[in-house]
């Protein structure tokens, strides 16, 4: 019989985006503007892929997750302290990357030769009612639409995202047999765009040559001083968030040890780092949290496919810090008022996001957008991306394993630590 033999380390993306960086500094240094503005196009084109992408990925992903609870009733007493965990937590870690991006400021506007400022980006910052009047579009379709006559008109995020849950909502107050249907091509067509998404990320590695050779060739390797403090920001803000915020909500609220619950997760954040995904990681995270860390299969079975899907701690705070370096890169300033519509915004988009490899790479485009930020400047830290990626899933993991001891705890659920868990700990 044949063994199913694990991929080669040269079929793997993250090694591929490697290789890609690594050959694309040379080039860029060797060609100069030239050949920065020969592999340009190839850059553009990725980026083209990922605007196609983007809106229907954000619509059906936050239907299809809202749809998916159940019913109205049926979300309950778990539902709701569920959502609030997750609220909490994502506001939190989107908080905690603001400060560092703003006390560390690592945007370096010699970044910005790879896409300039873009004419006519509003300058004042936005007022509440504009705020609101973006959160309530008058053309839900039109919220959806770039337009290639404008160039710097980009759909209104904030409206779709809005709509979108609005619209799922809708779905849950359907009978139930209309509901199932719905759900289920809601679910389907979600499906489907979360394929299409990957196949466009896995020509990442040939817009990663194409951006990187064209930052280097305009801009020299000064360039990756600042990406290296945009990395050091976005690692500390997760450390930070993993190792303070997320225990001290696992030791003060669902009473567990934060040392002894993160070994027992172990499984489950080693495969979130590798594969960059938290809906790779589920099935590990399930049985890491019930049987290594006896949480009851009540409260996991519904906190923590919810999670994989809304719950996205360290996506939310990697965005605030990347569009915020993004806009320093620019020489922006973001009012007190824009901030906050990035603290909105990254929030929404992180329950938006799905739980694969670069998604919220994607779905930065919604932050960008509401800021007047083009989608462009996402090409100063997709070099950068696969490893903060892994980074921040495992965060995410981790805050989705926290939350279903917290709501265990909340919901008065004997937890105790099973045997043959502490027996495989003394082990290890």
């Amino acid at each position: 019989m044949e063994r199913n033999r694990s991929p080669r380390w040269y079929w793997q993306l993250h090694w591929q985006i490697l290789i890609a960086m690594v050959l694309a500094i040379p080039f860029g240094l060797l060609t100069g503007a030239q050949g920065a503005g020969a592999v340009g196009w190839l850059g553009d084109l990725f980026l083209r892929l990922l605007k196609m992408v983007v809106v229907p990925l954000i619509l059906f992903s936050i239907v299809a997750g809202v749809a998916g609870v159940g019913n109205l009733k049926g979300v309950g007493r778990v539902g709701i302290k569920t959502v609030i965990y997750y609220l909490a937590t994502s506001t939190a870690a989107i908080l905690v990357g603001l400060l560092l991006a703003n006390l560390i400021h690592p945007g370096d506007p010699t970044l910005q030769g790879l896409a300039g400022k873009p004419e006519g980006m509003a300058e004042a910052a936005p007022s509440l009612k504009d705020l609101l009047y973006r959160l309530v579009p008058d053309n839900p379709v039109e919220a959806m639409v770039y337009s290639d006559d404008d160039p710097q008109r980009s759909p209104n995020f904030l409206g779709m995202i809005f709509f979108a849950i609005l619209f799922g909502l809708c779905v849950l107050a359907l009978p139930k047999g209309k509901r199932e249907r719905a759900t289920s091509m809601f679910e389907t067509l979600f499906s489907i765009m979360m394929k299409m998404t990957s196949l466009v990320i896995k020509i990442a590695p040939l817009g990663v040559f194409a951006l990187l050779a064209k930052v280097v060739g305009t801009t020299g390797l000064d360039a990756f001083a600042s990406l290296g403090l945009y990395m050091l920001t976005v690692l500390c803000g997760l450390l930070i968030h993993l190792g303070i915020t997320l225990p001290l909500i696992c030791f003060l609220v669902a009473r567990r040890n934060p040392w002894r619950y993160a070994r027992a997760l172990s499984p489950a954040l080693a495969t979130a780092f590798s594969a960059a995904s938290s809906n790779a990681a589920l099935p590990l995270t399930m049985e890491s949290v019930e049987k290594r860390a006896g949480v009851p299969n009540r409260v996991s079975s519904f906190v923590l496919p919810l999670g994989a899907t809304v719950n996205m701690d360290g996506t939310a705070l990697y965005e605030c810090v990347a569009v915020l370096f993004i806009a320093q890169c620019y020489g922006v300033e973001l009012s007190f008022v824009q901030q906050l519509m990035v603290v909105l915004t990254a929030l929404l988009a992180s329950v938006g996001a799905a739980g694969i490899p670069h998604a919220g790479l994607v779905m930065m485009g919604i932050v960008l957008g509401a800021v007047g930020l083009p989608l462009e400047g996402i090409g100063m830290i997709l070099a950068v991306d696969r490893i903060l990626d892994m980074c921040r899933t495992a965060v995410n993991v981790f805050s989705d394993s926290v939350g279903a001891a917290t709501v265990a705890r909340l919901e008065g659920e004997k937890v105790s630590w099973p045997e043959r868990s502490e027996k495989e700990e003394q082990k290890s």
